[in-house]
């Protein structure tokens, strides 16, 4: 059953693409995130689902409620980044699900087990933050990773005391910190092997996603409701006869 479900699932996502071929390039970004995000939450529901059908009904809304669009907005800030992170090692690119992503290495973020912001990062942050506040739609994750060298009792809050420094530093440029999450990870997602000088160099980083939500997605403002009021009684007087 859970085979059916999963081959089910990638064939749709297959269908779903290949009918976006006449679309704008904008309108397939955001058609396609919303079939793979879809898509690949009902595979990952019946793959880890305790009842596959239920699994996969739950991880397909999962997902399509999960997905971002890449907006002229999003765009715009990923050609800004580009221009603003040339020449330093940063990596800006574009995810699967319309995420933008920034990989920044530490030798231009932070030095060996400190967790304060280099001066080489503070520009780049610093246009970061101008594209956020342009964008108020736009929710942030910023993720901080280490290397293999020390144990998890240091790597572990490294890690996270690096990506909250990032958050810090947003939300001193005038980017609300309710739109920021963080997550430190450690050494557990290196990218390079752990061997060698240059890769260690590699798994020591700090990752920044960038996702916009749709505005049909925006929780709605809570408004207050008029509390009712029970009505006072009033006894009506009768003359005794």
């Amino acid at each position: 059953m859970r085979k059916h479900i999963v081959l089910a699932a990638a064939t749709a996502a297959a269908l779903f693409i290949s009918g976006c071929a006449n679309m704008s390039d904008t309108q397939r970004r955001t058609a396609t995130g919303a079939g793979v995000g879809a898509a690949a939450g009902a595979v990952l529901g019946a793959v880890t689902g305790g009842r596959a059908g239920t699994g996969a009904v739950i991880g397909a809304g999962v997902g399509a409620l999960g997905t971002y669009i890449w907006s002229q907005n999003m765009e715009k800030q990923k050609r800004e980044m580009e221009q603003a992170t040339q020449g330093t090692g940063v990596n800006v690119s574009q995810t699967a699900d319309n995420q933008l992503k920034l990989d920044i290495p530490s030798d231009i973020s932070f030095d060996t087990n400190r967790s304060d912001i280099k001066g080489n990062f503070a520009p780049i942050l610093d246009r970061f933050a101008e594209g956020l506040r342009n964008n108020p739609n736009a929710e942030v994750r910023i993720i901080g990773h280490t290397d293999s060298t020390g144990s998890d009792a240091i790597n572990n809050p490294l890690s996270l005391d690096r990506a909250n420094s990032t958050r810090n530093y947003l939300t001193m440029r005038g980017v609300s910190g309710a739109r920021i999450a963080t997550e430190g990870r450690g050494s557990h997602q290196p990218v390079a092997s752990n061997d060698s000088a240059s890769g260690r160099a590699m798994n020591r980083r700090v990752e920044i996603f960038v996702g916009e939500i749709p505005q049909q997605q925006q929780q709605p403002q809570y408004q207050q409701q008029p509390q009712y009021q029970q009505p006072q009684y009033q006894p009506q007087y009768q003359q005794p006869r």
